[in-house]
């Protein structure tokens, strides 16, 4: 029913922004958006109803129409309004209009005063209960992240949204492939907030970070932060969840070296979980994907040198045995002829 509602909505949308929005033709042009041809007619069918949107918040300064003093003015857009169209029609929700999960209210410009104050979709409003999305497990995601230390903050104003911008975000994760792109884009959502201030202090009482200083206990430490996410540490491993969203107190966060730096390393379970089975078929090794990432005690042993070694081990045992088997023999012999 809320896809059928939703899917009315966008069409009814359509049809008004096509028919009487006014559209300046210009600013769909595919050089304004920084969008290719092909991206402009597959992307999004509609991508000419979005830029009503686009036409302010798509960049830095925006014109409108100032009926009062009867003249077009320009204005500077706040820099949190401000949503890149190619990082959008390249984001998992390109495929959406923007009144899709914006009131239809801001139809309307000048926008009314009171939809600031509307309750936004969270992941699980849309994804919840959703069949094609079920191999994702958004519902477990939603149960671990109301124990996640995260949670406690949403009276002040914490959300998804305030990790997964969903204007602009996609997964790299999900697919496994490049493990430093999937370190760096991990670590880059936490950092927009832990390593800047600006946002940090909107959900800390004012209080102010410094996350070199918070990890100066951590031996080679920028190693440590090129080479692992924050959620190595910081969040529980669960093997039903691609990724974990149960971020745990600091003072439940990994402290020691031994929970990666052996052969039942975390890692395995966690950043390297999606490429081991691969690696282990291709290379032998235990725990090969990660020999070329960083060092780990035990991470070296081969399966196949194991079971070369046991059957070299297995012969060398028969070898003496049968030798201590004719000693015997030849010893009998001589006694007897004596």
């Amino acid at each position: 029913m809320k896809k059928l509602i939703l899917l009315s909505a966008a069409v009814a949308g359509l049809a008004l922004f096509l028919s009487g929005a006014g559209i300046n033709d210009s600013a769909v042009s595919g050089e304004k958006a920084g969008l290719s041809a092909f991206q402009q007619d597959t992307l999004n069918p509609y991508q000419k109803a979005n830029e009503n949107c686009f036409s302010c918040h798509g960049q830095k300064v925006y014109e409108f129409t100032n009926e009062n003093l009867g003249r077009t003015v320009k204005a500077s857009m706040c820099n949190e309004r401000i949503i890149d169209r190619a990082q959008f029609y390249d984001s998992n929700h390109r495929s959406f209009m923007c009144v899709d999960c914006h009131s239809d209210g801001y139809k309307t410009f000048p926008h009314p005063g009171e939809l600031r104050m509307e309750q936004k979709f969270n992941c699980i409003d849309c994804h919840g209960g959703d069949p094609a999305f079920e191999e994702y497990r958004f519902e477990l995601i939603e149960e671990e992240y109301q124990k996640s230390s995260h949670y406690r903050l949403e009276e002040d104003g914490f959300s998804c949204w305030s990790c997964h911008d969903p204007h602009t975000y996609k997964t790299v994760t999900r697919h496994g492939g490049n493990v430093s792109e999937t370190i760096m884009f991990s670590n880059s959502i936490c950092l927009d907030c832990h390593a800047n201030n600006d946002r940090f202090v909107l959900l800390s009482d004012g209080r102010e970070t410094n996350l070199i200083s918070r990890h100066d206990w951590l031996p080679r430490q920028a190693a440590h932060m090129r080479n692992v996410r924050c959620l190595e540490c910081h969040a529980e491993v669960r093997d039903t969840l691609l990724v974990s969203h149960y971020i745990k107190t600091k003072e439940e966060a990994v402290r020691g070296c031994n929970e990666c730096h052996s052969k039942n390393s975390l890692l395995m379970a966690s950043l390297y979980r999606y490429r081991a089975v691969e690696e282990r078929k291709t290379r032998g090794f235990l725990n090969a994907v990660i020999l070329n990432q960083s060092y780990v005690i035990g991470a070296n042993r081969n399966e196949l040198l194991n079971i070369l070694s046991l059957i070299i081990f297995g012969f060398v045992i028969i070898i003496i045995s049968v030798h201590i088997f004719f000693r015997i023999i030849n010893s009998k012999r001589k006694r007897g002829g004596a």
